[in-house]
């Protein structure tokens, strides 16, 4: 597979024009993007626009986490959208997802349909419920309990720290996805990032897409950046 395929790069960056340059820059080097909820809220639906118009692909990370009746309806209208990636919090519930995986399903009732994935644990987690440290066996517990019951629900995948990956990918079916993000090449800082990875970790436990944001929009050469990014992907799936 295509390095590309990989990478999602994160657009985290503070409006519509600036989101514009930067995918400009970047090229072909990158086909797909990350728009969270910082870009959505300046740009909003025009910001996925840009995107397809230019021929990416869009990973829209708005972690929906409402009723379920809430949550059904904002998945078809970001189906309808044109956006390949939508994310909602299993905490919201199975209901919820249940729900939004139908409504997805009714919107686009063909294969050519988004993908659907439950956020599970986020990355720069570092404590429990209780307010304790996040023991990585306590993270492992329960991300795979989350994933779980995304699985049952009817989602497509999860998105989870690649520590928790090999016990996701074990207890779920071949074809269920993981999307890994707090990816930090070798020698990188964490930033507010608590789980991190490098790119060949995360892949070789069995994530399908990687998020990389300083990284690449933080570099003096995002481009270049990019690249190296792919380079490293490449070597790691050979």
């Amino acid at each position: 597979m295509d390095p590309r395929e990989h990478l999602i790069v994160a657009l985290d960056v503070g409006g519509l024009p600036a989101a514009e340059a930067l995918v400009d820059s970047l090229g072909d080097e990158v086909l797909w993007y990350k728009v969270g909820l910082e870009l959505y809220a300046a740009g909003g639906p025009a910001t996925v626009r840009m995107l397809k118009d230019r021929g990416k692909r869009v990973f829209l990370d708005l972690k929906l986490h409402d009723i379920p009746n809430t949550v059904a309806r904002a998945s078809a209208q970001l189906a309808e959208l044109g956006v390949d990636i939508i994310d909602l919090h299993v905490a919201a519930g199975s209901e919820a997802m249940a729900r939004a995986a139908e409504a997805v399903r009714q919107v686009c009732p063909g294969d050519d349909r988004p993908t659907l994935l439950g956020v599970t644990v986020l990355t720069s987690t570092a404590v429990d419920a209780a307010g304790k440290p996040l023991s990585p066996e306590g993270l492992i517990e329960e991300v795979t309990r989350r994933a779980q019951a995304a699985k049952e629900a009817g989602l497509d995948g999860v998105v989870c720290p690649a520590r928790a990956a090999e016990s996701v990918k074990a207890c779920c079916p071949e074809d269920f996805a993981l999307l890994v993000p707090g990816i930090r090449p070798a020698g990188t800082e964490k930033g507010d990032q608590h789980w991190v990875a490098t790119p060949d970790w995360a892949l070789k436990a069995g994530a399908r897409w990687l998020v990389v944001g300083r990284p690449v929009h933080g570099a003096a050469d995002p481009k270049a950046a990019a690249a190296a990014l792919c380079g490293q992907i490449g070597a790691a799936i050979v």
